[in-house]
């Protein structure tokens, strides 16, 4: 009984290892393409949040795959250095017309103007 019962385990083993390897035939298992980026980061506008929320990063084998992460971190990163400095740009400008406007000790004369005392 025990003799039946190993050769049975045998013949079930090898019959799902052809069925899954194909034993020559490769319609069995065919490949599967791999999964890529679908919607990807717009490259025509700048990314908002709404765009962050929505991507999806593909998973490869062992976790996400890494050319997709990388261009996706490195869009956003380039954008937020952009956004850093326009930020900057702009408190500057603005430093400055805050230092002219106090300056001025009638806000409301206009730049010819002398000052009324």
């Amino acid at each position: 009984m025990f003799l039946f019962l190993l050769i049975a385990m045998v013949v079930v083993v090898a019959a799902v290892t052809l069925a899954v390897v194909g034993g020559g035939d490769s319609a069995a298992l065919p490949e599967a393409a791999p999964e890529h980026l679908v919607d990807p980061l717009p490259a025509t506008r700048p990314v908002g949040r709404a765009d962050v929320e929505a991507l999806r990063l593909p998973v490869g084998p062992r976790g996400y795959r890494m050319a997709d992460v990388d261009d996706v971190l490195g869009r956003l990163g380039a954008e937020l250095a952009e956004r850093d400095a326009r930020i900057a740009e702009l408190e500057s400008a603005l430093a400055g017309a805050q230092a002219t406007a106090v300056g001025r000790a009638n806000l409301f004369a206009k730049p010819g103007e002398e000052r009324e005392q």
